[in-house]
């Protein structure tokens, strides 16, 4: 399995992170199944440029200038380090299993270049005065994915004019430029769809069984992907199945670096939403149905997700030795095994949480194998996810939140609520809030 990772001239945005979560649901519900599977992220660090059809400066160059730093190889190298430690942090604090390969582009120019020279010796490519061109006149089956209308291509509309091009839709497979590597075509880097394809023979294999990425690359990159990788090894299909996620609007206008738009993960979290309700939002849409983000909806998410967690790790806190229900388990994992539908899932997992008929043992177990499934958190240890639901021990808590707990409860036990409430809205005043549980009361950190 072969995922398009991110270009790492920059911090990805939450509309860029639904793709991994996607990659990251998939790859669960095959292990469910009992698969093993191989999967790697690329990390663009060179050759994307600003425009998908081969025109603008280099996404990474771009980078260096918005920094102040030098153009060259190595402020490069520092940029795409600083980026690429962020996506794979923003990866684990979503709950995404690590892939098995994360692979830097820049590492791979030998196989990129190889993968140049073939098609240049088949006969698929021409060289002009900026670069070296795929000629997708040569390759007849492409636009196939997507069934993309190359009449409707016109020159100018996605592509930069270039009267050296033979057609609008050919692709750059090496740029000429001052900064990049010796190839046999001069000073330059290979093309950003040339990239993809080399690191996927080179971690995966010549044919691949799962590709997944945004919906923006169907009708370039990943068109450029086949058509490429079909004429080098004469092999069809190059990938058998793709996996397409559609895009997250904010406020129902598109998310976007270039407007400003893009909320990071680390900005909800400043917000008091955890990663991971952020996944369990993502799970209430199917992932090839276009999502509207609202802080009130993240907010119904929220609530949603606490509850799950609280019933876990508070009300059935220790429990163990459970059975999965088979009956509950099979609707759960056709659910997912039907192109993944994660609102189906859910209501499948929320059916558990609510039937009176299942022990609280078997609950637990049932919701633990699903979970290794959703991924949102409930098989974590006892006191990470109590960490996690801000609950704070009684005797954690600050002395004068502590006299006033126990007031709050004397007033209680005397039925004084007038004076119970009045020490509540003090609690609430310090930063707290409280709540009465059959366990006794639960103080939470706001």
């Amino acid at each position: 399995m072969y995922s398009c990772g991110p270009t790492v001239y920059d911090y990805v945005h939450i509309g860029n992170l639904r793709s991994f979560v996607m990659a990251d649901l998939v790859k669960r519900a095959l292990m469910a199944h009992g698969y093993k599977v191989q999967h790697t992220i690329n990390l663009t660090d060179f050759g994307h440029l600003s425009d998908d059809g081969d025109a603008g400066e280099d996404k990474m160059t771009l980078a260096l200038r918005r920094a102040g730093k030098p153009i060259t190889m190595e402020a490069m190298a520092e940029i795409a380090e600083t980026y690429s430690a962020s996506f794979k942090s923003d990866m684990e604090a979503l709950g995404n299993i690590a892939p098995t390969t994360y692979a830097p582009a820049s590492k791979y120019i030998v196989k990129e270049v190889a993968l140049v020279k073939t098609l240049v010796e088949k006969g698929y490519t021409y060289e002009t005065s900026d670069g070296v061109y795929f000629d997708i006149a040569k390759f007849p089956a492409y636009g196939k994915l997507g069934n993309i209308d190359l009449s409707h291509l016109k020159s100018g509309a996605r592509v930069e004019v270039n009267s050296e091009k033979r057609n609008p839709a050919d692709f750059a497979v090496w740029k000429k430029a001052s900064l990049g590597w010796q190839s046999p075509w001069g000073m330059g880097f290979p093309g950003w769809h040339i990239e993809c394809t080399a690191m996927a023979f080179a971690t995966l294999g010549k044919q691949i069984d799962i590709h997944t990425g945004g919906i923006d690359l169907i009708p370039t990159h990943h068109n450029g992907e086949i058509a490429q990788a079909e004429s080098a090894t004469k092999k069809t299909p190059y990938v058998k199945y793709w996996m397409h996620n559609e895009f997250i609007r904010i406020d129902n206008s598109k998310i976007s670096k270039s407007t400003g738009n893009g909320i990071r993960l680390f900005q909800l979290r400043e917000r008091g939403y955890h990663p991971l309700v952020y996944r369990y939002w993502l799970l209430g849409g199917h992932y090839r149905t276009p999502l509207n983000f609202t802080f009130e909806a993240l907010d119904n998410a929220k609530q949603a997700w606490f509850r799950l967690r609280r019933h876990m790790y508070e009300e059935w806190k220790g429990v163990k030795g459970g059975t999965v229900s088979a009956a509950y388990w099979n609707q759960f994992i056709a659910a997912m095994s039907d192109d993944l539908d994660t609102p189906k899932a859910l209501a499948t997992l929320w059916a558990v949480v609510g039937d009176k008929t299942l022990s609280v043992k078997d609950k637990v177990a049932t919701i633990k194998k699903m979970d290794g499934v959703l991924g949102v958190g409930l098989s974590e240890p006892l006191d990470t996810a109590l960490k996690t639901l801000g609950v704070i021990e009684v005797e954690d808590l600050p002395q004068d939140v502590q006299e006033l707990l126990e007031a709050r409860e004397d007033a209680r036990k005397e039925k004084a609520w007038d004076r119970a409430d009045e020490a509540r809205k003090a609690i609430n005043m310090l930063g707290y809030t409280v709540e009465d549980t059959p366990q006794g009361p639960r103080v939470t950190k706001v």
